[in-house]
C-alpha cells in the first residue's frame, strides 16, 4: 500500500504542480497589485467585521474555521519533516509560497462568496459550486466534490496519527485510547453542524495559536544571540549558498513548497468552504480575511516551529544518497519529536507535554474543518435532497478514518495526506485560473467603493457577473447588511 501511495504521489506532486503553485501565486499577486501587502491594515480591520445570522456564521468564525483547517499537524510535524528532508532552506520556500499563496487564497475565497447559495437553511459554497455556476462546468464541480470527499477521508489520518504519536511520546498514552477519545469528541461536535463548529473554533483557535507562538518567542529570546545565524542559515540554504546544504537545493524548494501548500492550503480549495458560510456584504471582505489567514498559518505558526527547532539545534537533515548531512538527534524519527525536543531542551519536563497538547488542539480543530469541508461537498452532491444517506455515510466514515489513522504508521498517513492535497490542488488551481476575472472584478469594485467612503455592497449585475444568484436575489429583495 505504501509503495502504491508513493508512486501516485510521484505523479501528483511532480515539478509541474510545484511550478504551477508558485506561478499562479505570482500571477495573482501581480494582477491584483500585491493586495497581500497593500491591504494588510484592511485585512486586520475586517477580522472582527460583520455578524452571524440564521443562515451563516460571522466573519471571524469563518476565519477561525479556515485557520483551524490550515493550522494543524503540518505546523508542528510538517515543518520538522520539511527541515529533515529539505534542510533549513525549506523554511524560506514555505515563506515564499505563503506570501504568494495569499493572492490565491483571496481569489478562491472571493469566488466562494460570489457563487454561494442558501441550501437547507445554511450558506453553502466552495470550488464545486463556483465551477458549476461560474464556469458552467457541472461535471468539473462534481469531480472536485468527489475528490474532496475522498481526500477528507484520507487527511484525518495525518492529524490523528500525529496526535497519537505526540501523546504517546509525552505521556505514554496508547494510540488506541487516543483514537477512541478523538472519535467520541469529534462526533459530538460534527453532529452539531456548522454553527457548533464555528463556535468551538472561534474559542479554541486563537487560544492555541497565541499560546504556541508565545512559547516560541520566549525560546527565541532566550537564544537571541543565535537568531542572526539562524536567519542566515535559512536564506543561504534556500539558494544553495551554504556548503553543507548546497547539494539539496532542489529538495529544499520541493519540500518547502509541498509542506507550505499542505499547511496553509492556499489554492488547494479547502478555505473557500468556510469563506462561503460567512455573512458579509461584499465577497472581497471575506477574500481579504482569508488571505490573512495564510499569514497566520505559515508566517506565524510555522515560523514559530522552525525557529524553535533551528535555534536549539534539535533536528537531523537526511542525505538523499543515504545517511545524514546533519545528525543532531541520533535515533529520533521525523515528526513532532523534533519540536518536542526543542521545547524540552529549554524547559525540561514541560516541552514534550506542551507540544503534545498543542498538537492535540491544532490537529483536532483541523479534523473539525475537514469534516465541514467534506459536509459541504456532500451537500453539493445532494443539492436536490435525493441522497440523504450521503451525509450520514460521510460522518461515519470520517470517524472511522480518524480512528484508523491514530493506530497506523505515520509514513502511510503522510503519504495519503499528500495525495489528497495534491489532487485537490490540481483541480482547484486550474479552475480558479479560468475563473479569475470575477474575483479580480470584486476586488476592484471593493476598492472603488472604499475610496468613495462607502461600506462596500456587492452588485454582480453592475459588474457583469452572471449566475451570482444569491446576491441577485438579496439585492432584488432590497436586503443588505450594515457591514
Amino acid at each position: 500500500m505504501a509503495q502504491i501511495v508513493d508512486a501516485l504521489n510521484g505523479l501528483v506532486w511532480s515539478k509541474a504542480l510545484i511550478y504551477l503553485c508558485l506561478g499562479v501565486g505570482l500571477y495573482f499577486s501581480f494582477a491584483m497589485r500585491f493586495l497581500q501587502v497593500r491591504h494588510i491594515k484592511e485585512m486586520v480591520r475586517l477580522l472582527m467585521d460583520g455578524g452571524d445570522s440564521e443562515q451563516g456564521i460571522s466573519s471571524f468564525q469563518a476565519l477561525a474555521v479556515s485557520v483551524s483547517g490550515r493550522v494543524g499537524t503540518g505546523n508542528i510535524a510538517g515543518v520538522a519533516t520539511a527541515i529533515a528532508l529539505g534542510g533549513p532552506g525549506a523554511v524560506f520556500w514555505m515563506w515564499a509560497i505563503a506570501f504568494l499563496g495569499a493572492g490565491s487564497a483571496y481569489v478562491e475565497s472571493a469566488l466562494a462568496q460570489i457563487y454561494k447559495i442558501e441550501q437547507d437553511g445554511e450558506y453553502r459554497g466552495g470550488p464545486a459550486y463556483y465551477f458549476e455556476k461560474g464556469l458552467g462546468m457541472k461535471w468539473y464541480g462534481i469531480t472536485f466534490a468527489i475528490a474532496t470527499i475522498i481526500a477528507m477521508l484520507l487527511l484525518p489520518g495525518v492529524q490523528s496519527n500525529s496526535i497519537a504519536a505526540g501523546l504517546n511520546n509525552a505521556f505514554g498514552i496508547s494510540p488506541t485510547i487516543t483514537g477512541g477519545g478523538l472519535v467520541v469528541v469529534l462526533a459530538i461536535i460534527v453532529f452539531g453542524g456548522v454553527k457548533r463548529i464555528g463556535k468551538v473554533a472561534e474559542i479554541v483557535v486563537p487560544f492555541m495559536a497565541i499560546a504556541y507562538i508565545l512559547v516560541a518567542v520566549v525560546i527565541v529570546v532566550m537564544n537571541i544571540s543565535e537568531l542572526p545565524r539562524v536567519f542566515s542559515l535559512i536564506v543561504r540554504s534556500a539558494f544553495g549558498a551554504d556548503a553543507a546544504f548546497g547539494g539539496i537545493i532542489g529538495m529544499a524548494i520541493s519540500w518547502g513548497v509541498k509542506r507550505g501548500i499542505y499547511s496553509n492550503e492556499a489554492g488547494q480549495g479547502t478555505g473557500p468552504q468556510a469563506a462561503a458560510a460567512a455573512e458579509v456584504s461584499h465577497p472581497a471582505k471575506q477574500g481579504l480575511v482569508q488571505a490573512f489567514s495564510v499569514y497566520i498559518d505559515t508566517l506565524f505558526v510555522c515560523s514559530a516551529t522552525a525557529f524553535m527547532i533551528l535555534i536549539t539545534g534539535t533536528y537531523n537533515v537526511e542525505n538523499p544518497a543515504g545517511g545524514y548531512i546533519v545528525e543532531k538527534m541520533p535515533g529520533v524519527a521525523i515528526g513532532p519529536a523534533y519540536t518536542q525536543a526543542a521545547v524540552e531542551s529549554m524547559f525540561p519536563g514541560f516541552g514534550s507535554a506542551f507540544v503534545a497538547i498543542s498538537l492535540l488542539f491544532f490537529a483536532f480543530t483541523t479534523l473539525m474543518a475537514y469534516y465541514y469541508i467534506g459536509e459541504t461537498n456532500a451537500a453539493y452532491l445532494n443539492v436536490k435532497g435525493d441522497k440523504p444517506w450521503l451525509l450520514t455515510g460521510f460522518r461515519v466514515l470520517i470517524l472511522v478514518a480518524t480512528f484508523y489513522g491514530a493506530v497506523k504508521a505515520a509514513g502511510l498517513a503522510w503519504g495519503l495526506g499528500d495525495l489528497g492535497v495534491g489532487i485537490m490542488a490540481w483541480l482547484n488551481i486550474v479552475g480558479i485560473i479560468m475563473l479569475r476575472k470575477p474575483a479580480f472584478a470584486s476586488l476592484k469594485d471593493y476598492e472603488e467603493q472604499k475610496a468613495a467612503g462607502k461600506d462596500p455592497v456587492f452588485d454582480p449585475v453592475k459588474l457583469g457577473i452572471e449566475n451570482a444568484t444569491f446576491w441577485e436575489n438579496r439585492n432584488a429583495k432590497g436586503k443588505r447588511l450594515d457591514k
